[in-house]
């Protein structure tokens, strides 16, 4: 084990599925580790020598593949991706039997699946790490490196209020839960019938009463938006959603992210995207590519959180 990683802490789970999972102190140890790792780059390049990560993915991805293969070379290890697109994991051969495969062969795996239950299974057969890459029902790696983004440029989010405007999907469910155990206030704002999920809300709810912050459900656009520190809105339509691509449009039209709803959230607000976006769409490009927009900051910092990440789950096993 290289001495180095004495310099980081530890976090009590095998795997990393759900920001659910995580108690405050956990999401600290992940923020002090992507500092130290995103300020030393050049330093940190041998933590993770040797280690294989496996990446499953059976939807497409720049960013999450991108950042953890380029992570794990940067940390002295290397990466193996496996594209499953073309039919769902357990239909050719049982999660739990690659589960058991991979275990032999490599030192972690992320995972980028349609039904969560598909990472549960894998961690649940897995003796190591299984780290949640993107399900339809959450997106914990994306919410973490937003918040380590805003803490970055603000120094602490408790208090502050982030903005979240749009479907209530993967990624603002991750959001809640980062809000809530941060305590950072959080208004959702959907339309009807595409509010994140009740249990979500209600979970993070509890989470938020400990924290001291809120979390509230809107569905008129731009409702409560003069509290806005930071305005966050997603795609319309998910991956495998283009079916509902004419539908989902004229459902959401109403609350495009542009100058307009921009110039009502606090002076120094700032807007934020998973991306990929659809300018024109969810957010004008004004908007996206103005002063305000801190979307790339976003997606570097994915590169130095899923460091983190990797280092706190596979350097000491």
């Amino acid at each position: 084990m290289s001495p180095n990683l004495t310099e980081f802490g530890t976090l009590p789970h095998k795997d990393l599925l759900s920001v659910a999972h995580l108690a405050p102190g956990d999401i600290d140890t992940i923020f002090q580790a992507s500092a130290v790792l995103k300020a030393g780059r050049e330093r940190y390049t041998d933590l993770l020598k040797h280690k294989k990560l496996a990446m499953i993915f059976e939807k497409e991805s720049l960013r999450t593949r991108f950042t953890f293969d380029v992570g794990m070379q940067d940390l002295g290890g290397s990466a193996v991706f496996y594209e499953h697109r073309h039919a769902r994991l357990g239909s050719r051969e049982s999660v739990a039997d690659m589960a058991r495969n991979l275990e032999r062969w490599v030192h972690g795996i992320v995972a980028r699946t349609f039904r969560h239950k598909v990472v549960e299974e894998l961690a649940r057969h897995a003796s190591i790490p299984v780290i949640n890459g993107l399900t339809d029902s959450l997106h914990p790696c994306q919410a973490l490196t937003d918040f380590f983004t805003l803490q970055e440029r603000w120094g602490s989010v408790k208090g502050r209020t982030l903005y979240y405007i749009g479907d209530g999907n993967n990624t603002c469910n991750s959001l809640i839960d980062c809000a809530a155990k941060l305590g950072c206030n959080m208004i959702v704002c959907s339309p009807e019938n595409y509010e994140p999920h009740v249990a979500v809300v209600d979970q993070a709810r509890g989470f938020a009463r400990e924290s001291g912050s809120t979390i509230e459900v809107v569905n008129a656009p731009g409702e409560d938006i003069e509290y806005a520190d930071a305005v966050y809105t997603d795609v319309w339509a998910s991956m495998h959603q283009e079916g509902e691509i004419e539908e989902r449009n004229a459902i959401f039209g109403r609350y495009q992210v542009n100058e307009a709803l921009m110039a009502r959230a606090r002076p120094n607000a700032v807007f934020m995207h998973c991306l990929p976006a659809h300018r024109g769409w969810e957010v004008t490009p004004g908007v996206i590519d103005g002063a305000q927009s801190i979307v790339f900051d976003q997606a570097e910092n994915r590169l130095h959180v899923q460091k983190a990440i990797l280092v706190l789950l596979m350097g000491k096993r």
